[in-house]
């Protein structure tokens, strides 16, 4: 890989409940065979109607939909809850959000992220007729670690992860463990030209090594077994 570039999506503007999202995306870019398609989370549980009505006066109403999406919690402290969703990520209030959604509702994750990435890579191959990866981006916390960054949460085109295990460090070593989550690092660069209020939903990644362009899905690569994990 000589160079990336990033390129952020205008013109997307604001995504309602069944809109064509693969459709939208192929009229306001300007896409190629290759090219990493970066979308936020939002605005596909937006079009996939992954919306639910909350108390607009209440800060808290939200939370009877965080206990209902969380497989279990892991930990609380006053209002926050660190819990497991049933798709396996570990997150903050099962990734229930009220940022940029209209006033009065919740936004939840879509039902399989990995399916919604498919989904709009097939519709981008069908009306623009280009050959796109897609990653669904979501803002996540890190342990032991302050600030956010995005992750990716659901994948189609492009392998969830570098495996370089087996293969030669600078210095010759046989690198035994190393596993490079690429989709996740692709998915926080894009994350630069998005930003959080700019109303950009969506960017391009181009320059992608070709070989990292295979079938992939974030559930199965990536989100860890609780028997490998040793903080669970």
């Amino acid at each position: 890989m000589t160079q990336l570039s990033i390129i952020p999506i205008d013109g997307i503007g604001e995504i309602q409940v069944g809109d064509d999202l693969a459709g939208i995306i192929a009229a306001a870019a300007d896409l190629a065979d290759g090219d990493v398609l970066v979308v936020t989370q939002k605005i596909v549980s937006k079009a996939e109607g992954m919306l639910e009505a909350v108390d607009p006066d209440d800060p808290l109403s939200h939370k009877t939909i965080v206990e209902r999406e969380s497989l279990r919690v892991l930990r609380r402290r006053g209002d926050l809850v660190i819990s497991e969703t049933k798709h396996g990520f570990v997150c903050a209030n099962a990734g229930v959000d009220l940022s940029n959604v209209e006033r009065g509702y919740a936004a939840l994750l879509p039902e399989d992220s990995d399916r919604s990435a498919r989904r709009i890579r097939d519709g981008i191959k069908a009306r623009a007729n280009v050959d796109v990866a897609v990653i669904i981006s979501d803002t996540f916390g890190r342990t032991w670690r302050r600030g956010l960054t995005d992750v990716a949460i659901g994948c189609a085109g492009i392998g969830a992860i570098l495996d370089l295990r087996g293969s030669s460090d600078a210095y010759g070593r046989e690198m035994q463990v190393t596993e490079v989550a690429v989709v996740d690092e692709i998915a926080s660069a894009a994350e630069l030209v998005m930003g959080k209020a700019t109303g950009v939903p969506a960017a391009i990644v181009r320059g992608i090594p070709s070989d990292w362009l295979r079938k992939g899905e974030v559930r199965a690569e990536i989100v860890r077994a609780p028997e490998e994990d040793l903080f669970r």
